[in-house]
């Protein structure tokens, strides 16, 4: 695929068609890799993507309890209200 150099400020840069954009679901950000004479940008992949269905399936195994407790049996909790 053949694409244009377009200025950008004082900068140059590169436009990608929206339907790379969607196959490859790019967000805000790609990293650039240089290797072996090419340039190579690959989507960061969502940092949490999948967490919540990863929560939901802990849930329901009930493996989302707490290890050890939120109150410690030393702790006055008035003192933080």
């Amino acid at each position: 695929m053949e694409l244009s150099i377009v200025q950008i400020g004082n900068s140059k840069g590169v436009r990608l068609p929206k339907t790379l954009i969607e196959k490859y679901n790019i967000k805000d950000k790609v990293e650039l890799i240089l290797e072996k004479g090419y340039l190579i940008l690959k989507p960061i992949p969502s940092p949490r993507k999948g967490w919540e269905a990863a929560f939901k399936e802990m849930n329901e195994k009930g493996d989302d309890q707490l290890l050890f407790n939120d109150v410690f049996e030393n702790e006055n909790i008035e003192e933080w209200i």
